[in-house]
């Protein structure tokens, strides 16, 4: 059953990891290296000082390539090469945005410490340096610088915030895919045990029946293995059902099971040892969902008679009380405590389980009780009005 990665909605955009990396570093160095040269030009202030401008324009773009793997020392580097470039040039400098995506980068990452220590400790450094150099800042320079940096750490912190988001959706998508695969598996499983299960038990019946007959009656011998054959082509048509929905999600080859093949499913299992019978109190059938899984309620109730009761007579009964199906399977082998391999050797094995699982995903149930006829009752109650 395939499952959309991302639970039906569409995949956001997302932008490749060296758009990511490489490019706060390229704009950076596009806007701050060009800044540096023109202001360096434009104020007269010397070759040394001008191309200490232009080195720290170009280092602090440059430190942005550390932002992927250590974005913490990365704010750090960054900070301090604006703090230098802030004192050397106090009245005019080129517009350092290589701090703003470092915080962004930093916050984004997880190392917000390394940020708010690095921008804090570098702005500090920066008003007390300006005053023991006697240089004067615009108390609005102040003040929007300092707006500035709080909202590079604001939308930073909402970078992270989504990619959290994200990665917990991708997370619950996964585990809802897995779930619905594991749920799948189940099913199939679950189909496959039911299907081969009653039909090599039918088949291992029918041919110790045309063993046994073969000098006797070979036209009792004929019928076991014309049993056998109708048998064996029913089993194989299921199980192509069953891996053509897997390989391809085919539509089913044959119809799905339902209450009116319980005759053909009763007859398949007699034999000179085994008289089983149908007793059917239905005025009308339940939903489509309800009987298929009746059927195989009952399919695998059977099997365990033949293979594990030692049973002569086995009744199927099915009727409605109230809003519930009932569907019961009574025989006259060993009884509740040895009722087959499946409850005697492991509890509760595979076929009861499955039987239970079957009800269970209908909101019904099944049990297990003495029978009146001196064996095991299995009783399957499911809800008339189940899923469809």
């Amino acid at each position: 059953m395939p499952v959309p990665q991302w639970d039906g909605r569409p995949e956001r955009f997302r932008p490749p990891p060296r758009v990511v990396l490489f490019a706060p570093v390229v704009i950076s160095l596009i806007v701050q290296v060009p800044a540096a040269i023109g202001i360096a030009v434009w104020t007269h202030v010397g070759w040394a000082a001008g191309i200490a401008q232009v080195a720290l324009a170009a280092a602090g773009a440059l430190a942005l390539l550390g932002a992927g793997r250590y974005p913490g020392p990365t704010v750090a580097v960054v900070a301090a090469a604006a703090l230098a470039d802030l004192v050397l040039t106090p009245d005019l400098g080129p517009p350092y945005i290589a701090v703003a995506f470092a915080i962004v980068l930093a916050v984004a990452r997880g190392a917000v410490v390394w940020a708010v220590s690095s921008v804090v400790a570098a702005w500090v450094a920066a008003i007390v340096l300006g005053s023991m150099l006697g240089l004067s800042w615009h108390p609005f320079r102040i003040a929007f610088t300092t707006l500035a940096l709080a909202v590079c750490f604001g939308i930073g912190w909402f970078v992270r915030v989504r990619r959290a988001r994200a990665s917990a959706f991708r997370a619950e998508a996964m585990r809802r895919r897995q779930s619905a695969e594991e749920r799948e598996r189940v099913r199939i499983a679950r189909e496959l045990h039911d299907v081969i299960g009653h039909a090599l038990s039918q088949i291992n019946v029918q041919a110790s029946v045309g063993l046994h007959l073969m000098d006797r009656d070979p036209e009792q011998a004929r019928t076991a293995l014309g049993s056998i054959k109708e048998t064996s082509k029913s089993a194989l048509d299921e199980v192509r059902t069953v891996l053509g929905v897997i390989r391809d999600g085919e539509a089913p080859l044959v119809p799905q099971a339902e209450l009116a093949e319980l005759p053909r499913l009763i007859r398949g299992i007699r034999s000179p040892g085994l008289e089983a019978r149908l007793v059917d109190r239905l005025a009308e059938p339940p939903r489509r969902a309800v009987q298929f899984a009746g059927y195989r309620i009952a399919q695998e109730a059977l099997t365990n008679v033949v293979r594990h009761a030692g049973a002569t007579e086995a009744v199927v009964t099915v009727e409605r009380s109230g809003d519930e199906f009932v569907l019961t399977v009574d025989d006259d082998g060993v009884g509740p405590a040895g009722a087959g391999a499946d409850v005697a050797d492991h509890g509760e094995g595979s076929g009861i389980l499955g039987m239970r699982e079957r009800a269970a995903l209908l909101g019904g149930s099944v049990e297990l009780a003495a029978s009146p006829l001196g064996g095991t009752r299995i009783t399957a109650r499911l809800p008339w009005g189940g899923v469809a």
